[in-house]
């Protein structure tokens, strides 16, 4: 539920609206939009309270259908938000990419990515430490020792670090080297894990899930919202359906539908959506046209040899020629481009 202030309404009035509230038991959120005050009443049978909130002085009117993600959706913050990753922003005029390989192999490989995509204009250096693949024969990670490389890699150039966190065990470690956690599809609705997220103040990276709807993603946002973190970064990294010819299939629609529900930024990760790594450039420039706030991309020095997703890794050249077309998609919509 949401209560519309009168646009006269003093501030010693809403205070005395944000207490009532706070007395009944129930979370508020505070918003401002076009000189307007909205408070959101935020918590089960918060309707209870329709009548008598509107009867106090400084109320314009009550909007007793709200979305089951209060504190993510726009509804409730019309104003888009920014959300800071040690100096880069996300979710304004200027794009952001965040680049690296999937997994971290060794020093001189993941020393040698991040010189070239920070070359290229990248913002933000990824890389997996903790690994949770489909086989468990599969490549794992290197663990501790892969967050000491990625936060060697940043010292040499100034690159900040989105890494997987894949356990509950996992997050004050990860935490010590990363500048931003990510949680992947496969642990999108792992509710522990986003709850326990939410009570470290690091921003998160949320992806989608493969088979997930988008309110499906917008509710897994919310659980972290709700234990106490708003740094939150969406992204659309396709779903699976019956399209075999590549890997997933990119949800194109889900952003601006994103866009109109939530104020979170939300960006597009178009290596998992193709894998395959020439599809990746022509994804790229249509996430940008359609309004995403960034990119995250897979870059290998050597993909043929990556122990995981090398088939969708792009080299350093294509990454770099990648990004020149980029500026000019950029700039047509009226964004930026380092």
């Amino acid at each position: 539920m949401i209560a519309v202030l009168e646009k006269a309404c003093p501030l010693k009035q809403k205070a005395k609206i944000v207490s009532f509230v706070e007395s009944a038991g129930f979370r508020v959120q505070v918003s401002e939009h076009n000189d307007q005050s909205l408070i959101g009443v935020i918590g089960p049978g918060a309707e209870k309270l329709a009548e008598a909130l509107a009867a106090m002085p400084g109320v314009h009117e009550i909007r007793p259908v709200a979305p089951p993600y209060p504190l993510v959706s726009r509804e409730h913050h019309p104003e888009s938000t920014r959300v800071k990753v040690e100096g880069v922003t996300v979710g304004g005029t200027e794009l952001v990419v965040i680049a690296g390989p999937c997994a971290v192999e060794s020093r001189e490989q993941i020393l040698t990515v991040a010189n070239a995509v920070a070359a290229a204009g990248a913002s933000m250096l990824r890389g997996g430490a903790f690994k949770p693949r489909s086989s468990p024969y599969s490549f794992q990670g290197m663990g501790k020792e892969g967050l000491e490389l990625l936060a060697e890699a940043r010292d040499a150039t100034g690159l900040k670090i989105v890494t997987e966190v894949v356990a509950l065990d996992d997050i004050d470690l990860v935490t010590q080297y990363a500048d931003m956690l990510q949680v992947g599809a496969r642990n999108m609705q792992n509710f522990r894990l986003l709850s326990a997220l939410g009570e470290q103040p690091k921003p998160v990276l949320l992806k989608r899930g493969m088979m997930a709807t988008v309110e499906e993603l917008l509710l897994a946002a919310e659980y972290i919202a709700a234990a106490g973190n708003p740094r939150l970064i969406l992204c659309e990294r396709g779903i699976r359906t019956f399209e075999r010819s590549t890997r997933n299939t990119l949800d194109i629609c889900a952003v601006p539908v994103l866009k109109e529900r939530t104020h979170l930024p939300v960006i597009i990760d178009p290596s998992h959506a193709a894998g395959r790594r020439e599809l990746v450039p022509a994804l790229s420039r249509a996430g940008i046209a359609v309004g995403a706030d960034g990119l995250i991309v897979e870059v290998h020095p050597d993909p043929d040899s990556a122990v995981s997703d090398g088939r969708q890794s792009m080299t350093h050249d294509a990454f770099a020629d990648m990004m020149n077309e980029l500026r000019t998609v950029a700039e047509a919509v009226g964004r930026t481009l380092v």
